[in-house]
């Protein structure tokens, strides 16, 4: 399934437009968009910006995530875990990079930084009740299950 998503370019032209590598990727890759090379010393985190802008459909966000190298081979993940951009924001989309590993990772213009992902948005509807159901588990958490 495909679904049009506009997009507008920020200052620079020269990057691709966020692609898939391969037929079944379900991300796209991301790249740095920088007048100068970064450089992410450990324990650092810095928004990189993309150079581009987005306008989502109504029920629709794009998730960005960790590109798995980055993050086995420089410790390099997103500092917000997984991130969104809503269907209403407009603005330049930026990737918060956090560099875990012990050495500093310079991130130059292309470099791919991110993924992002298409996925549809469910809104909750609260039902707030005096008591939950029981359940096999009831209130046993952080490991409760086993290993």
């Amino acid at each position: 399934m495909s679904l049009a998503v506009r997009i507008a370019r920020i200052g620079r032209h020269d990057l691709p437009l966020p692609d898939y590598r391969t037929e079944g990727a379900a991300g796209m890759d991301i790249r740095a968009c920088l007048s100068t090379p970064i450089e992410l010393v450990s324990g650092e985190c810095r928004a990189v910006p993309t150079g581009f802008s987005l306008e989502i459909p109504a029920g629709f966000e794009v998730q960005l995530r960790a590109r798995s190298g980055l993050a086995l081979h420089h410790g390099i993940g997103l500092a917000n875990g997984i991130g969104t951009v809503d269907s209403d924001y407009r603005g330049e989309v930026a990737v918060i990079l956090i560099n875990l590993g012990k050495a500093p990772v310079t991130i130059a213009h292309g470099d791919r930084i991110a993924q992002a992902v298409l996925a549809p948005v469910t809104r909750c509807l609260w039902q707030e009740v005096e008591t939950l159901s029981t359940s096999d588990r009831g209130i046993g958490g952080f490991g409760s299950t086993g290993r």
